[in-house]
């Protein structure tokens, strides 16, 4: 009979490229990674691995075998989230993913929340953007993250993931105090076109979509400073060195100088849940929704109604 955990090393071995890499996934030493498939090798009669250069690389064998093994470790998970569906009990460990303002503004609350409330259910949070985050639910190395979208540039989600929403985050302008547009209660987005910008780094989803939108109102964005951080941002801005935009969930302490006004159109993100649907009857899973669900509100301000409809919908 197959051994899973004598599967599983194989598997992350044919997901991850190297013995050593996977390793790092099972968070264990590659030692035992190589130990675990020798041991399947004499189980099945079977050549797995083979050298290739300065690394391995999987025989025929090898292949075979670990396109069966995932699907069997997806029956095993599916198996498992039923058995603890029928327990109903919210228990064992939970691997969260979020994005960073998520992490910052709206995981601690929930994680106290449900600490409070399913004591003997212990989560791990890892700090990932959304592309990292997507595979990591989908390898089932994390059983929930936390992904972020805008409203004109949705996010793909795989086959085999399941998503529910968590909030709809509105994100302002942040000005200097001595900008002309200071003390609007509004502004209309296109009228910055005569600003510079402060945005992510390139490649950062929040950048890619801050150009589109931009674009979207016939605005050529020019961004003169760069900063992941949206503290950092802020003290540029406080700086009087331009402008921003900057989401009210994990908002942190506006600088004196720096006034944040509602922009129209609306700038809003959709702030969901994702997870393996082999994972769906989970009660720690459904727990975490609720959390997530519960406390999510009161950490957006009030959003200002405004036209719709939004710039760049389809």
């Amino acid at each position: 009979m197959l051994d899973l955990d004598r599967l599983r090393a194989l598997s992350a071995v044919a997901t991850y490229g190297s013995v050593s890499a996977a390793a790092d996934v099972l968070h264990v030493t590659t030692s035992a990674v190589s130990q675990q498939v020798a041991k399947l090798e004499r189980e099945t009669g079977h050549k797995l691995l083979e050298r290739y250069g300065r690394g391995v690389r999987l025989t025929d064998a090898a292949e075979l075998l670990a396109s069966h093994a995932e699907r069997i470790l997806a029956m095993v998970e599916a198996a498992e989230s039923d058995l603890e569906a029928q327990r109903g009990q919210v228990v064992g460990e939970l691997a969260v993913a979020a994005f960073p303002t998520a992490a910052r503004g709206l995981l601690p609350p929930a994680l106290r929340a449900m600490g409070r409330e399913h004591p003997r259910l212990r989560v791990c949070l890892r700090e990932h953007e959304p592309q990292a985050a997507v595979p990591l639910a989908v390898r089932g190395e994390v059983d929930l993250a936390v992904v972020q979208d805008w409203f004109n540039v949705p996010l793909a989600i795989p086959e085999g993931l399941l998503k529910e929403a968590v909030v709809d985050d509105v994100a302002d302008v942040a000005l200097p105090a001595g900008h002309p547009f200071a003390d609007r209660p509004v502004i209309d987005l296109g009228e910055l076109h005569e600003d510079s910008w402060i945005a992510q780094s390139p490649g950062a989803i929040c950048r890619d979509w801050l150009v589109h939108t931009l674009r979207s109102v016939d605005l050529e964005p020019r961004i003169d400073h760069t900063a992941d951080e949206y503290a950092t941002q802020l003290a540029l801005v406080d700086a009087g060195l331009g402008v921003a935009v900057i989401p009210r969930l994990g908002r942190c302490d506006i600088p004196d100088g720096v006034r944040v006004i509602p922009v129209r159109p609306a700038l809003t993100r959709h702030v969901y849940a994702i997870w393996r649907a082999e994972a769906a009857r989970r009660p720690a899973i459904r727990a975490a929704l609720s959390a997530l669900q519960a406390c999510a509100p009161a950490l957006i301000d009030p959003a200002v109604e405004l036209d719709r409809p939004l710039v760049g919908t389809a």
